[in-house]
């Protein structure tokens, strides 16, 4: 069985990641189960990503992490595949400035 490559099967979403979480933005898969996507962090610092399955689950999950937290860190300049559930909600903290996120449903590595 062979690796394939990243196939998009949604629409892009995208948020600034700040000092304050904006608005969870839900990532929508057009397959049955799709949970795997392609997050690029556009910016100069780290973004420390919520995800859930509500906007609500993100929005409590994106925090700093200090030494312990829900939160994934997104390093700047970054380009990811990663798995969560399907048609996941995604936000961001920065400990300092902005960061444009881009998150792409989609399949494969």
């Amino acid at each position: 069985m062979g690796i394939s490559a990243f196939t998009k099967t949604g629409n892009t979403v995208t948020f600034t990641a700040a000092t304050t979480a904006p608005t969870a933005v839900q990532a929508v898969s057009t397959t049955l189960g799709g949970n795997q996507y392609r997050i690029i962090n556009a910016g100069n610092v780290t973004v420390f990503l919520g995800y859930g399955n509500t906007a609500a689950s993100a929005n409590t999950a994106a925090a700093v992490v200090s030494t312990t937290g829900p939160a994934y860190p997104l390093l700047a300049g970054t380009d990811e595949i990663l798995t969560f559930q399907p048609n996941a909600y995604f936000t961001g903290v920065t400990s300092a400035n902005t960061a444009v996120i881009y998150v792409t449903p989609g399949d494969g590595l």
